[in-house]
């Protein structure tokens, strides 16, 4: 058990790493999308950044575990991310706002719930076929990465056009400049980049720094989680499925959090969707489309294959229970939260036992 300790002080360290940087990502994408409404920024700037380490871990898997039949670990990390996103993320959410004494109730447009509901829901059948038929191809990869563009381009030209709206204003000024040398220790990128006044240039250039480090925390975490499967004599997707996918998505969490204590709920529960949909279509696509395209389809053992189908049949069923709580409750309260929790807690637990019981 003593050699468990280093890989899981690992994770600890790639959790921090993440977090810290999802400052960075908050900062540029309250910039970036001030004038972004119905929860488009949520779904978009803030999916896309904070779904990075999901995206990373699955490429990197790829080239660094090598061998065809661990591409499960990257879906693995994906799909249980997505179970994450949409349980425990609106359980934080209605928790965090409930007991602060914000409101009683969380309140969600039914129009983010449909369009980004019903549109994981699609994705999440569309992902099912392409892994049943067990032969993935390059241009598997291209038709989820195209059904993200059209799900993008939807959002936007179904937008209503807001005012502008400036919650970092081109000549905000950074209350405290902090030591460049502590801001670097702390990871406080925001002080770095925002250090005289926010424009758009700092803000793209923040936000592609912020990811750069998250995807070198990934590669710590595909080491420590290789290590740790074998160390406890199970396969590495499992371990991907419960502890990757968790890690990966602590920036999902801190956003989602931060915009819901704002009272920006609709961009809190569309950040937690609009995640999911960008990693099926999105983080598994690219990876997909070009680790294909370079060495040939991939072909999962039937072994594998099987407990990847399993995954999705879980994922499918949990997406649909908690689009039925989102969108037939009149608000949701502390309870919703609890339901969601235990949810999950079943699913770890069916997790764990599939993983054993095919020792």
């Amino acid at each position: 058990m003593n050699e468990l300790i280093v890989p899981f002080c690992s994770i600890f360290i790639a959790m921090i790493v993440i977090w810290r940087s999802s400052d960075g990502f908050q900062a540029a994408s309250d910039y970036l999308g001030r004038n972004l409404t119905e929860g488009v920024r949520g779904a978009t700037i803030n999916a896309i950044g904070s779904s990075m380490p999901e995206l990373f871990t699955t490429l990197f898997g790829l080239i660094m575990l090598g061998e065809l039949d661990n591409f499960a670990f990257g879906m693995g990390t994906t799909s249980g991310s997505a179970i994450f996103n949409s349980m425990i993320i609106p359980a934080v959410v209605i928790m965090a706002v409930t007991l602060l004494g914000i409101t009683n109730k969380v309140e969600v447009s039914k129009k983010v719930i449909l369009r980004d509901g019903l549109g994981l829901i699609f994705c999440e059948f569309l992902l099912m076929y392409v892994i049943y038929k067990n032969k993935i191809d390059w241009i598997d990869g291209l038709i989820l990465m195209s059904s993200y563009l059209l799900y993008v381009i939807y959002m936007f030209t179904s937008m209503k056009k807001a005012e502008e709206i400036s919650l970092i204003s081109n000549k905000t000024e950074v209350k405290e400049e902090t030591p460049i040398l502590k801001s670097i220790v702390y990871f406080d990128f925001v002080n770095i980049f925002f250090r005289k006044k926010a424009n758009a240039l700092n803000a793209w250039s923040l936000l592609l720094f912020s990811m750069g480090i998250i995807g070198s925390a990934c590669v710590l975490l595909i080491n420590a989680c290789e290590t740790i499967a074998e160390g406890m004599g199970v396969a590495p997707y499992f371990i991907a499925v419960i502890l990757a996918s968790a890690a990966t998505s602590l920036p999902d969490t801190i956003l989602s959090y931060r915009d819901a204590i704002k009272g920006d709920y609709d961009d809190a529960i569309a950040n937690a969707l609009g995640s999911n949909i960008f990693d099926i279509c999105f983080a598994l696509g690219l990876p997909i489309f070009v680790y294909t395209l370079v060495k040939g389809p991939i072909v999962m053992p039937e072994s594998t294959l099987s407990d990847v189908i399993e995954l999705q049949i879980s994922l499918i069923i949990l997406t649909i229970v908690s689009f039925y709580i989102f969108y037939f409750n009149k608000g949701l309260k502390i309870r919703h939260s609890v339901y969601l929790v235990g949810l999950y807690i079943l699913f770890v637990a069916f997790i764990f036992i599939n993983a054993y019981n095919q020792n």
